[in-house]
């Protein structure tokens, strides 16, 4: 057992069991050792982490031998230099419909099979269909991906809350297992997607949980960029509007962080928690160390008074 135990849950009604934190790998191993890369997924799993999310983006470094996808390639050749067990772990990647419909969900599922090295995923997370794609019909695609074994459930990401609903009714009227789980960005400055009231409903229909993702907003939640900081992915970012509401909770973040002994960023992974609806957080690191940091979150609430998380909950609050 990992000293900090990140306490399984349910991920919906897949059967399947996932960590309360959860490790991404969006824009971040391309841009690492591969050593370093490699000790990132150790640590996760030593930390307790089971649950692994990749996704097929393009090439940012002008030196990837293929212009999208090479993301992939990076997740398995680290996930087997890290000695990772296959059948002990739950991995998830995405279906964009970027080529749909000359590619449909097999082809572009056996793509990043092939990419990945792996005979199969256990989650696969459709992004709302592209114009001219109905949403019942995806639904009938991810079915057929089910019933031939090439995923072992399915679950949302990034949907708003009326086509989500439709999603779950198309899956009941066609008798489709029900999506597990729907991810969703969530934070203390970005709360509405999450705690829609109609999003509360398709999630309670289907029994699905949030895969909460974007909690620390790109790291300005951390309080990293208080001191001035030029470098990291949000530095040239911070005068854009869509940044304003964490940096102006940021300071507020950082100064309860110091009141209770802690940092901004386990209090910013901790919020999530406070919502029921929410199975594991998703978090992306750069070194293992972060891991070991960022999964302090999920034992972080047992530790604060009421009155803590009612401070921490009002920051940000609009």
């Amino acid at each position: 057992m990992p000293a900090n135990c990140l306490r399984p849950r349910p991920l919906g009604s897949s059967g399947m069991e996932v960590s309360a934190m959860s490790l991404g790998s969006w824009r971040t191993f391309e841009h690492l050792p591969a050593d370093t890369g490699a000790a990132i997924l150790a640590a996760a799993t030593d930390e307790g982490i089971n649950f692994f999310d990749d996704a097929r983006y393009n090439d940012e470094t002008g030196r990837a031998p293929l212009p999208t996808g090479y993301s992939e390639v990076l997740f398995g050749e680290l996930f087997r230099a890290a000695g990772l067990r296959r059948d002990e772990v739950v991995v998830a990647n995405k279906l964009w419909w970027e080529f749909w419909p000359e590619q449909n969900a097999a082809a572009e599922l056996d793509g990043s099979l092939a990419r990945m090295g792996f005979d199969h995923l256990d989650l696969i997370y459709a992004n709302p269909p592209p114009e001219g794609f109905a949403i019942a019909d995806m639904v009938t695609a991810v079915g057929g991906l089910l019933d031939g074994g090439k995923a072992r459930a399915w679950a949302m990401v990034n949907w708003p809350a009326g086509p989500c609903g439709e999603a779950v009714a198309a899956a009941v009227e066609q008798d489709v297992a029900p999506p597990c789980a729907v991810q969703l960005p969530y934070s203390l400055v970005r709360r509405s997607w999450v705690e829609d009231p109609e999003m509360i409903r398709a999630l309670h229909a289907a029994g699905a949980g949030v895969v909460a993702s974007f909690c620390l907003e790109g790291g300005v939640l951390s309080g990293k960029y208080l001191g001035g900081a030029t470098t990291g992915r949000a530095a040239a970012t911070l005068g854009d509007s869509r940044a304003a509401p964490a940096v102006a909770a940021a300071p507020g973040l950082a100064a309860l962080a110091d009141a209770l002994g802690t940092t901004a960023a386990t209090l910013a992974l901790a919020f999530p928690f406070t919502n029921t609806d929410v199975t594991t957080v998703l978090f992306g690191a750069t070194s293992p160390e972060q891991v070991r940091a960022n999964c302090a979150a999920a034992s972080q609430l047992d530790r604060l008074s009421p009155g803590d998380i009612d401070r921490l909950t009002r920051i940000g609050a609009s």
